[in-house]
C-alpha cells in the first residue's frame, strides 16, 4: 500500500453485507475507519464487530441510514464530522430496484426509485460530503454489475440504474478533474449474495454448477480488494472508469465455449 489508511474515514453505504461488509473488512486491515450503513434492519451488528475484530480491524460505526433520505445522509455525515476532517474514500455500494417478472411490472415510479437508490447516491453523497467538510472525498467508487451488456433474470431496473451510475461517474469525474478525488465504478460478475438470490431465485447457483459454469462467480474479497487497490494510491491514475472485475470470463463464458467442452456435460441434465 502507497497510501496509509490508517484512522482515516471510509464510508461504505450497504456495508454490512456482502461485498460492503468485505470491503469494509479489506479496509479496516489496513487500519481504516470505516463507517458501515444499512436499511431496514438488514445487519446483524454483533456479528460484524466480530468479524471486524477478527480480521484484526478497527471497530467499525455502524449507522442506519436510507441512503435516498437527506436527513439521514445530512445527520450520518455531520456525525462523522465530528471526528474526521476528511473522508477518504467513499464507496457507493446500496442498491435497491424492482424486481421484474413480467412487462407488466413496468412502472415508471419504480424506476425511478431504482434510480434513486442505486444510482444517484454516488453524486449525491459526493456532494454533500464537500459541503459539510469542506472537500471531496479523495477516493469515490460505485459498485456495477454486467446487467447493463447482459441479460439477467428480473434484472430490468436494476440494470438500468447500473447504466445511469456508471454514466454518472464518467461525468462526475469530468466534472471534477480539477478537484482531487478520483470517481470510478467497479463492476463484477455474479457474486453469490442473499441480494442474489433474492433477484434470479434460490436455485441459480446450482443450476450454474450443472453445467461448468462455477467459475464465472467471483469472490466478495476479489471486488473488495478491487475496491482497495483503486484507493490504495497505485493506481491515482485511473479515474472515470468502469472496471470489470471477471477473472477474464467476459471474453470466454459463451455458446462456443459450451460447445467446446460439451463432452464434459451431461446432455440428460
Amino acid at each position: 500500500m502507497l497510501n496509509d489508511l490508517r484512522g482515516k474515514a471510509v464510508l461504505i453505504t450497504g456495508g454490512t453485507m456482502g461485498i460492503g461488509l468485505a470491503t469494509g473488512l479489506a479496509f479496516g486491515r489496513e487500519g481504516a475507519h470505516c463507517t458501515l450503513t444499512y436499511k431496514w434492519g438488514t445487519a446483524d451488528e454483533d456479528e460484524v464487530r466480530r468479524a471486524f475484530a477478527d480480521a484484526g480491524a478497527p471497530p467499525p460505526r455502524i449507522v442506519q441510514a436510507d441512503v435516498a433520505n437527506e436527513d439521514d445522509t445530512t445527520a450520518l455525515l455531520e456525525g462523522l464530522a465530528r471526528d474526521y476532517d476528511h473522508v477518504e474514500a467513499y464507496i457507493a455500494n446500496a442498491s435497491f430496484a424492482l424486481v421484474i417478472r413480467d412487462l407488466d411490472d413496468y412502472q415508471r415510479r419504480s424506476l425511478l426509485r431504482g434510480i434513486e437508490y442505486s444510482a444517484w447516491p454516488l453524486y449525491s453523497y459526493t456532494r454533500r460530503i464537500h459541503d459539510i467538510f469542506g472537500r471531496y472525498p479523495r477516493y469515490v467508487v460505485g459498485l456495477s454489475s454486467g446487467g447493463p451488456d447482459a441479460f439477467y433474470k428480473n434484472y430490468d431496473y436494476v440494470a438500468a440504474s447500473k447504466a445511469v451510475l456508471e454514466t454518472l461517474c464518467r461525468y462526475t469525474n469530468y466534472r471534477l478533474f480539477d478537484e482531487d478525488v478520483r470517481v470510478n465504478v467497479v463492476r463484477s460478475r455474479i457474486v453469490r449474495t442473499e441480494s442474489l438470490r433474492a433477484t434470479v431465485g434460490q436455485d441459480f447457483e446450482a443450476f450454474a454448477e450443472r453445467f461448468n459454469m462455477d467459475r464465472q462467480f467471483i469472490a466478495g474479497d476479489e471486488v473488495a480488494n478491487t475496491i482497495l487497490g483503486l484507493c490504495s494510491g497505485l493506481m491515482d491514475g485511473v479515474s472515470g472508469q468502469v472496471i470489470m472485475v471477471d477473472r477474464g470470463t467476459s471474453f470466454f463464458d459463451n455458446l462456443m465455449r459450451l460447445y467446446q467442452e460439451r463432452e464434459q456435460l451431461d446432455p440428460l441434465q
